[in-house]
């Protein structure tokens, strides 16, 4: 069944923001469910494909996150540079707290500095301590989940919202790498032709990906304060000039005296892809949600990385 065809039976069923946790077991079993490349199912939830596994995160993040005016958010298609964004945009408003060469990034992965609200925040708690959680201000969170389906209060305050995507061709390939890194061992790897039919069809954690990038890309056009929309292959083409842009939409212009000292060209070389991955923190452990930090900085080809 095509996913515009599933949106549609969808829209008469009932929301369980509104029903309330004790129906939530009930509601899911009246969801579309599809497999996911590497084993866990998929829920077909307000227009996208939910994975099973932070289902309840989500509808948890939707129901109780209380966004303020200063919060920054992070969003992104999986496999669209989230991880280099993150790292950018946590560097840029933090960058005259710490001396140089303390960066928190060079000890902590970017996760952890700024955290998913389904993979992390919200997975095993519906109503974590965000305060305590955000260890530097503004908070900056992070997230998956389409623009239509954001937690009411981002989109209600005055919250900035970052958005980056990617090529589909190199997130398709990017995105097949990475999941068969979290396949189960019970679960045969996923033929490319497949994969790639599933693909077509948005049926991936979080697709489609036409719906989820129009999202924010309308959105952005509507209130240009508020959501700036970025693309990973202009970021490669002119890092100096895409973070200054970023800086100044964040509301952490570079002053011409941070310019001439070159602090814009320290962030992008801290940030870099061969930097962060150069990293022993990036390159042991696991991360929040349970994905080995190398995994999130693997190298596909010479010109794609796999940054979640």
């Amino acid at each position: 069944m095509e996913t515009t065809e599933i949106s549609k039976e969808n829209n008469s069923v009932s929301n369980p923001e509104l029903d309330g946790d004790d129906h939530e077991v009930s509601w899911e079993e009246t969801l579309h469910k599809s497999k996911n490349w590497y084993g866990p199912d998929l829920y077909f939830y307000q227009g996208f494909w939910c994975p099973s596994h932070v289902f309840k995160a989500v509808i948890s993040s939707q129901k109780h996150f209380q966004a303020l005016d200063s919060d920054i958010i992070v969003t992104s298609v999986p496999k669209c540079g989230t991880t280099w964004l993150k790292a950018l945009t946590f560097s840029i408003v933090n960058r005259n707290k710490f001396a140089k060469g303390e960066n928190p990034l060079l000890r902590s992965v970017p996760h952890r500095l700024v955290p998913f609200f389904e993979f992390n925040l919200y997975l095993n708690n519906p109503s974590p301590d965000l305060e305590n959680s955000c260890l530097y201000k503004p908070r900056l969170f992070s997230t998956h989940i389409p623009y239509a389906s954001l937690p009411p209060s981002i989109k209600e305050s005055e919250a900035k919202i970052v958005y980056i995507c990617r090529n589909p061709m190199d997130m398709f390939i990017s995105l097949w790498f990475f999941t068969d890194k979290l396949r189960a061992k019970n679960i045969e790897p996923l033929p490319l032709d497949e994969a790639f039919e599933m693909f077509c069809k948005g049926i991936y954690d979080f697709g489609p990906y036409f719906d989820h990038v129009l999202g924010f890309w309308r959105a952005s056009h509507e209130n240009r304060n508020k959501i700036l929309f970025l693309q990973y292959e202009d970021l490669q083409e002119d890092i100096i000039s895409h973070l200054k842009k970023l800086a100044m939409f964040l509301g952490f212009p570079f002053s011409e005296e941070e310019e001439k000292q070159g602090v814009v060209e320290e962030i992008a070389k801290t940030c870099s892809f061969g930097s962060l991955k150069a990293l022993d923190v990036n390159k042991n452990g696991v991360s929040p949600f349970g994905v080995p930090h190398s995994t999130l900085l693997a190298v596909v080809r010479c010109y794609c990385c796999c940054c979640c």
